[in-house]
């Protein structure tokens, strides 16, 4: 069955780059296709003839296509993907991978290297934060984390 809605990350010439280390962060990731840039259209997309225009890969089933579309536009925080997870060892892994060469951001959020916004947060955080008797406290311990400590949410 064909996703009815999968994300496109535009880069400037990194598709291939990055869906290869992002399918090597995520377990149950794999590229599933490569395309290449003909001569055909050369005029509008000024693209070299067998270079990569896109990359469809998945990532724990999530389809995404990693588009080589030029330097036009850039990635920021308006867009981010989330990551629940299940312990404190989950977060720690992707924390370490996917801010080796990028930039930690508060609660939870980050930038990989290639400016994609990622959050990494704890499986159990939308259901501290719906209760009211507990949002108040989870809300002012996770504004002082940037990498998220579980342990330091108060869960009572």
């Amino acid at each position: 069955m064909i996703n009815q809605i999968t994300p496109c990350l535009w880069f400037d010439n990194q598709a291939e780059e990055a869906s290869l280390f992002y399918t090597s962060v995520f377990k149950n990731s794999k590229i599933e296709s490569i395309n290449r840039y003909g001569k055909e259209g050369f005029e509008i997309h000024g693209q070299t003839e067998g270079t990569v225009m896109t990359v469809s890969f998945r990532i724990n089933g999530q389809l995404f296509t990693a588009l080589n579309g030029g330097p036009l536009f850039r990635f920021n925080e308006s867009v981010s993907f989330q990551v629940f997870c299940e312990n404190q060892e989950e977060i720690d892994y992707y924390w370490d991978k996917l801010t080796t060469d990028g930039k930690e951001g508060q609660c939870g959020w980050l930038k990989d290297k290639y400016g994609v916004s990622w959050q990494i947060i704890p499986a159990i955080l939308p259901a501290l934060m719906s209760d009211p008797a507990k949002a108040g406290k989870v809300t002012n311990a996770y504004l002082q984390m940037k990498k998220v400590e579980i342990s330091k949410l108060p869960t009572i």
